[in-house]
């Protein structure tokens, strides 16, 4: 049984790198996909068939092809690095912005066009915001850590669409109205993949343990 198990997972193993490169030649897409995403628009690293190839708008085309053959869980960063942690210049958010802004865009249309969006959740985040005042320990406009009030945004995979839940201050400092916590954000997220979090629960050392951390509430006015 060890034998062919080790087998089966090397077999496994092989079946999945034959597989994957096939999934990022993303030079096989039409050039009407690839203007949709904005490949080419800017210069990023490396090029194929005449068009540049390496950013976030490549990256958020890959996700979608790799859902589309069966992949269960991508994870897309803005890298290299930290790049959103403007300490001292608020204002390189901008092209940062500007760099993923029609790609996230075309992401969800592409998904919704091919009848994946209802089965894939979409989920855009960080782990903190930013404060609404500047970082006095730089020398420029920048902005510091803030985890009292930040954004995080789903869509498709049964969430509404169209609609806000909670309010920040009138200073977009703390969360005062629905405050969700990020226990609540696992809890609603395990509920959309059909998983009961409070049902993960085990004991272990003489305390409960679960994936939401024996907290959280599913939000229901986020569901569809």
């Amino acid at each position: 049984r060890a034998l062919e198990a080790r087998i089966e997972s090397l077999e496994l193993a092989f079946r999945m790198q034959f597989a994957a490169p096939e999934a990022f030649e993303i030079q096989q897409e039409s050039k009407a996909t690839l203007d949709l995403y904005g490949i080419g628009s800017e210069p990023t690293s490396g090029e194929a068939g005449g068009r540049k190839f390496g950013g976030f708008a490549e990256g958020c085309l890959i996700a979608r092809r790799l859902s589309e053959r069966g992949v269960r869980m991508v994870q897309l960063a803005f890298a290299p690095d930290i790049a959103w942690d403007d300490h001292t210049d608020i204002q390189d958010h901008r092209p940062k912005a500007f760099d993923c802004d029609q790609a996230i865009a075309a992401l969800l249309k592409d998904l919704k066009l091919r009848g994946l969006l209802d089965e894939t959740l979409v989920l855009w985040g960080g782990e903190f915001g930013r404060t609404p005042t500047t970082d006095l320990t730089a020398g420029k406009p920048g902005r510091d850590h803030n985890h009292f009030g930040f954004t995080v945004w789903l869509a498709g995979g049964g969430v509404k669409g169209g609609m806000t839940y909670g309010a920040t201050d009138e200073f977009g400092m703390r969360a005062v109205q629905n405050r969700m916590h990020v226990h609540d954000l696992h809890a609603t997220i395990l509920h959309l993949m059909g998983l009961d979090h409070e049902r993960l629960t085990y004991r272990y050392s003489g305390r409960d343990f679960r994936l939401t951390d024996v907290h959280g509430h599913v939000i229901r006015d986020l569901i569809s």
